[in-house]
């Protein structure tokens, strides 16, 4: 029962935490808006400033812990792809170019039977 209870309390947690990163940003844009008389660099480290403080909150809780270790185990399934070389790659391409250009040569004369079974045969249009 305690293991439920500390689970509930963890979304609780993350949920209030989350806000308050989401309040810190609309607060470094408000104020990177009002100090419009300032120069660009002050607006920008506040912007960016309010930014990373918010990732760091959001990173520490544990919706964040948990993204960041679905993020290191997305990479690590990224390396384990094996790629095709540049050989595979170009045939690859002339296949599908050839395939293009065979479909759209298909698609050209059924449309210039149906035009013609449609205008002389059936209208007898000229």
């Amino acid at each position: 029962m305690s293991q439920q209870t500390a689970s509930q309390t963890e979304e609780k947690s993350s949920g209030w935490i989350s806000g308050l990163a989401a309040l810190i940003v609309v607060a470094a844009l408000v104020l990177y808006y009002t100090l419009g008389d300032q120069s660009l660099l002050v607006r920008l480290a506040v912007l960016l400033g309010g930014i990373a403080v918010a990732v760091l909150i959001v990173a520490i809780s544990p919706d964040g812990r948990r993204f960041i270790a679905y993020a290191k185990d997305s990479w690590y399934e990224v390396k384990k792809v094996v790629w095709p070389t540049r050989k595979e790659t170009t045939q690859m391409t002339l296949v599908v170019f050839g395939f293009v250009l065979i479909m759209s040569l298909f698609l050209w004369l059924a449309d210039k039977l149906i035009e013609w079974l449609v205008f002389s045969v059936f209208l007898g249009w000229k």
